[in-house]
């Protein structure tokens, strides 16, 4: 086998289109596939006194351009898979974000009812709480309070009506 001298400009100049169509037939993207291209060329320039007989240089490219390329796709697939995976992490955080926000509204809204509960006469709490915490009906407070269950309707309406003015007055403060 005789080793002759290969020029490299002759070698871009003569497989350029070719490497660059194999480039494209795997990677369907015309920027990738040049990118395919070049680094195939710096591989064979590495490579260049490896090359015994001339006539298989177009090969040895090809071959060399379809591997290049599937890495290249392999690498562009793991990236977009670690950008989603980023994405995906960005997008949880903003979720625990708001989910944090939204807690800490309820918590603090809770602690307004809380305190305007807190303000009612015992009477007017007993009446609420077995209503609103319990989940009683008003007959069934009436006949536990010993109360008309006509008057355990009222004090429920004042409670609420109450309760509703506090809040509103909290909200402005």
């Amino acid at each position: 086998m005789e080793n002759t001298s290969v020029d490299m400009k002759e070698i871009c100049d003569l497989y350029n289109k070719r490497l660059f169509h194999v480039a494209y037939g795997i990677t369907r993207d015309y920027y990738l596939a040049q990118d395919v291209v070049q680094e195939t060329l710096i591989k064979a320039y590495l490579k260049i006194d490896t090359i015994q007989e001339k006539e298989k240089i177009g090969a040895w490219l090809s071959a060399i351009a379809t591997r290049t390329a599937i890495d290249f796709i392999r690498k562009e697939r793991k990236t977009n898979e670690n950008l989603e995976a980023y994405t995906d992490l960005d997008n949880a955080q903003v979720r625990m974000n708001q989910n944090v926000e939204e807690e800490v509204e309820i918590n603090l809204l809770n602690e307004k009812i809380n305190d305007c509960i807190n303000s009612l006469s015992t009477d007017q709490k007993k009446v609420f709480m077995l209503k609103i915490r319990h989940g009683l009906k008003e007959r069934e407070i009436a006949e536990l309070l010993e109360l008309n269950q006509n008057t355990v309707k009222t004090k429920l309406y004042r409670v609420r009506k109450y309760l509703k003015e506090m809040l509103l007055e909290k909200d402005l403060a």
